[in-house]
């Protein structure tokens, strides 16, 4: 009893200094509705002290670069504010490009200078590009593929699916699965690894459930980066509001001003699924856990700013609750597709995840 007084004496002390040196808190300015909407005044974001001095500089110029509407025009496919990284990557990862039909498809191959690595003669990757289903070939595709295939020495094979607004859902499905069947020719489906970002990454998992339901077999891993398998206004969830900002430097979302009403998810104004249903696995495969069930392995890449994170962490606590192998890295204070620009120390860390992951899985 007496060691259990002393000890309340002291827990009453050290309660009352930590009360004696904590500043008085200002009153809170957030409100909440009884729907559980929280209502936040403007505020400051600072660039996260974790990290580096290069990601710093690199979350700045981003920011600011988007904030002009003429860096997101596309002449010939590449936007102003990526045409930079394309240079640098080309400066520093040595691969052919060579332009080619894949069973008609247009794609464009890329082979380590020196060659294909031993280990990897009987792999291959496919990559399928962002740009919301319209736009960014050739630029996503050679910034998506060309680090992959100099790092792991590997051959990539970037797809130049058919896209809105002149195509709509399942055209780039049904591309991805004629390319699949020709390489299938000459690889074993445990060896060919797929991946994209951004809505080649929302294609990446499409294209899985579609392989699905046409007898396909699967591939030996899949990678879904700046991306998740759902499909709402932008990817949806918090998301939208928190990291959309703190990552683009816009708000293009804004919240329902109504309270409690349940309202079916929109589709983010890209044509291509413009008369597609949100609900259909092969639209969004985080619908179904069946189809889920029967995924290969599957890593997923976003950034605690991109404005795909919680489809991303939803999508991997869905195939993690349906038993499949699937790996979530989150980079801390990146925004969505951050990995483009290879002078970050963020940037590689993320190719070297990437590298490891097919390396560790394709032929398993």
């Amino acid at each position: 009893m007496q060691r259990t007084l002393i000890a309340l004496v002291a827990t009453c002390f050290i309660g009352a200094v930590y009360a004696a040196d904590t500043p008085q808190m200002p009153p809170n300015p957030v409100t909440v509705d009884a729907d559980g909407t929280v209502h936040v005044p403007a505020m400051d974001i600072p660039p996260s002290e974790y990290l580096s001095p290069e990601g710093k500089a690199y979350l700045a110029e981003h920011l600011n670069l988007l904030r002009n509407p003429a860096m997101l025009v596309q002449p010939n496919g590449i936007p102003p504010f990526l045409a930079g990284y394309m240079k640098r990557q080309k400066d520093i990862y040595a691969v052919d490009k060579q332009d080619t039909q894949i069973a008609g498809v247009h794609a464009f191959v890329f082979t380590p200078k020196g060659g294909v690595v031993a280990k990897n003669a009987n792999r291959v990757l496919i990559n399928l590009h962002g740009g919301g289903f319209q736009e960014c070939w050739p630029a996503c595709a050679e910034l998506e593929a060309t680090p992959i295939a100099a790092l792991s020495g590997i051959k990539v094979v970037s797809l130049d699916y058919r896209q809105g607004p002149k195509y709509q859902f399942p055209a780039a499905s049904e591309d991805v699965a004629t390319a699949y069947k020709e390489l299938l020719k000459t690889y074993k489906p445990e060896n060919i690894g797929i991946y994209g970002c951004s809505a080649g990454g929302m294609l990446t998992g499409m294209s899985v459930a579609w392989f699905q339901k046409h007898g396909l077999p699967r591939p030996g891993a899949v990678g879904i980066f700046c991306a998740g398998m759902t499909v709402a206004a932008g990817f949806g969830g918090d998301a939208n509001y928190i990291s959309m900002p703190a990552g683009e430097g816009r708000m293009m979302f804004v919240p329902p001003k109504s309270t409690g009403e349940a309202k079916a998810p929109a589709r983010g104004g890209m044509p291509y699924l413009a008369n597609a249903d949100v609900n259909d696995p092969l639209v969004a495969p985080a619908t179904s856990m069946e189809v889920l069930a029967k995924f290969p392995p599957t890593l997923i890449i976003t950034g605690t700013r991109g404005f795909e994170l919680s489809s991303a962490v939803y999508t991997h606590s869905r195939l993690v609750k349906a038993g499949v192998e699937a790996d979530l890295h989150v980079w801390e204070g990146m925004f969505h597709g951050f990995f483009y620009n290879p002078d970050v120390p963020e940037s590689r860390d993320a190719y070297a995840v990437i590298v490891n992951f097919f390396d560790r899985h394709l032929g398993q």
